[in-house]
């Protein structure tokens, strides 16, 4: 049995003919008997197909599209079409779109058992991303099965409540309130706008592309799409379904809206409600998802009659089951049939300036973004830490600043704390206070790491009469780092300090030497340095960030954290290209 939920649109004869020939091929002796002599019957009537063996296509589908393509596999199974004189017999599966991507690029984990004959995915991305990722025999000319434009889709009532605030509907509420301006989101807007998991369904991808021609280009753009990832991961959900049946969930957010192909909102309301789902269109203009059709078979007798049932998903018959179903038509000339009145009638305008390459653009700056942190911060508890600045303690303005840099960091992220000064450690310069691992999951004891990060921020005090080991910290802690590498998380050293080093231990230059011959391009670990104050060694913290294609952040204040971080993971755009940042 195949991964995913499984529904062979083959009649019940048609069943019992497809087991009847599995069982002839299992014994050599019974198909030379039998293999001129076997007649299939389709479509419950007395009509002959052909004398031979059926040419069986198996079709994966995405989710929302799978059961409109299953009813159309029904039909034409019904047509006794054939394909080199041979009957064709399709069976559906619903199957997410990156599993099937997954399958057709040979990755070993998360993929089907067998490789599909046909795909319909949610957006032609993932096409595009199956070709540059080395999927070979993937014909061009792809059939369009049908379309569905995004929307924002929240409850009648609080759509009712947002036309009274004059609140429309637009691209710039996926990023959080800060980016817009404000602290938190009015009472006549969103108080949350959930996204698809770009690395799942093709309205993820389409709402990055969206949110990245919003904001344009720029470091200030990419910490703003930077937040924005930051934001819709926490709040992304698997698949649409779950995502509508969210809206009706008033127990956490009180102004919710989730973007959504209109057709999930059309099937979300098939079932009754006193509240229905309504789709509103943003006031710049949508993005339209197509669920293409593309013959992935191999073999070129089954690649022939997927390529016949693809054809076939074009004619008027299937286009009319795809309306059905919620949908518009492959070429987006023909909406639903009854839509019902929480679909907008109107065509939506769209977004003209987002293109296919945006879009595939988009999804690579979230692959490079969205990758979990296995981050050691280093924090410095030196006598230059216990100078004063701004009317506080350098340690308590760094303090404050990595708790509030603690909240960007969902629970995926795996962290550490270490504290350096002078014989911190003893003999050492720095010492373990919360060992590298899973944020959300203890060390020891019953406090999570997070719990017990938060607790030394409030705790941990600079000493006056102790010198910085910085660099000392800098080598040891890319070292640990590096030896608890993590292949599918961004790795990265993050350093709290008054930026400088009283030469205690090892030296500058020895030190570049080092993070130059250790660090490895394949297996790249990052050193962020953030500095307090105004006297920091901004030459040398430079060359040594520069060293692993870090980046060196000067604050004053607290509140600069959330700017520092955002800029500071925005260099995974540009990684391993990246210039030198101070």
């Amino acid at each position: 049995m195949r991964l995913g939920r499984h529904r062979a649109a083959l009649s019940p004869q048609q069943r019992r003919s497809r087991a009847l020939w599995r069982g002839v091929l299992a014994g050599t002796t019974v198909v030379a008997v039998l293999a001129a002599a076997i007649v299939l019957v389709f479509g419950g009537g007395a009509a002959v197909c052909a004398t031979r063996e059926p040419v069986l296509v198996d079709v994966a589908a995405a989710v929302d599209v799978a059961p409109a393509v299953m009813e159309a596999a029904g039909r034409f199974n019904e047509t006794r079409t054939t394909a080199g004189g041979r009957c064709v017999l399709v069976q559906v599966t619903e199957q997410p779109p990156a599993t099937v991507l997954r399958t057709l690029i040979g990755d070993k984990v998360g993929v089907l058992r067998e490789r599909p004959d046909g795909w319909v995915a949610d957006s032609s991305a993932w096409i595009r991303l199956a070709r540059d990722q080395g999927a070979g025999a993937l014909p061009g000319g792809e059939t369009v099965v049908a379309t569905s434009p995004l929307v924002f889709a929240t409850r009648s009532s609080l759509a009712e409540r947002f036309a009274i605030g004059k609140t429309e509907m637009n691209w710039r509420m996926v990023f959080p309130a800060t980016v817009r301006g404000r602290l938190a989101p009015t009472e006549n807007e969103p108080d949350v706008v959930r996204v698809p998991d770009p690395s799942l369904a093709g309205a993820g991808i389409a709402t990055v592309a969206a949110a990245r021609d919003v904001v344009g280009t720029g470091p200030e753009a990419d910490k703003a799409l930077t937040a924005f990832v930051r934001w819709a991961q926490a709040g992304s959900a698997p698949d649409y379904r779950s995502m509508l049946t969210a809206v009706d969930d008033r127990t956490f957010w009180q102004r919710p809206v989730v973007i959504v192909p209109e057709q999930s909102v059309w099937h979300h309301n098939r079932a009754p409600s006193d509240d229905p789902v309504v789709a509103l269109h943003p006031r710049e203009g949508t993005i339209t998802l197509d669920y293409p059709y593309v013959v992935t078979a191999t073999d070129p007798a089954v690649a022939e009659a997927s390529k016949a049932f693809a054809g076939w998903l074009a004619d008027a018959e299937a286009q009319e089951i795809v309306r059905r179903a919620g949908f518009r038509s492959g070429d987006g000339a023909h909406g639903p049939i009854s839509p019902g009145p929480e679909i907008p009638q109107a065509t939506p305008k769209v977004r003209p300036s987002v293109s296919s390459e945006d879009i595939d653009e988009a999804l690579r700056a979230w692959s490079r973004l969205a990758p979990p942190t296995n981050i050691l911060v280093l924090t410095d508890t030196s006598r230059h830490m216990a100078e004063k600045l701004k009317g506080t303690t350098k340690a308590e303005v760094a303090l404050e600043a990595a708790r509030i840099g603690l909240q960007l960091f969902p629970e995926s992220t795996h962290m550490g704390l270490w504290e350096f000064a002078h014989r911190a450690g003893g003999l050492h310069g720095y010492r373990e206070r919360v060992g590298l691992g899973p944020i959300n999951e203890p060390e020891s004891g019953q406090l999570v790491r997070r719990g017990e990060l938060n607790r030394l921020t409030t705790t941990m005090k600079a000493d006056p009469d102790r010198d910085s080991s910085l660099y000392d910290a800098i080598l040891g802690g890319f070292r640990e780092v590096g030896g608890e590498y993590r292949e599918e998380m961004n790795n990265t050293l993050l350093v709290i300090t008054a930026g400088k080093d009283d030469g205690r231990g090892v030296k500058r230059q020895a030190l570049l030497d080092r993070l130059r011959g250790e660090w490895k391009p394949d297996r790249p670990v990052q050193i962020i340095v953030i500095a307090f104050g105004d006297d920091v060694d901004r030459d040398g913290l430079t060359a040594i960030t520069a060293a692993t294609n870090g980046s060196l952040h000067v604050a004053q204040q607290p509140g600069e954290i959330i700017d520092v971080f955002l800029a500071a993971l925005a260099r995974r755009l540009c990684h391993p290209t990246c210039k030198p940042a101070a």
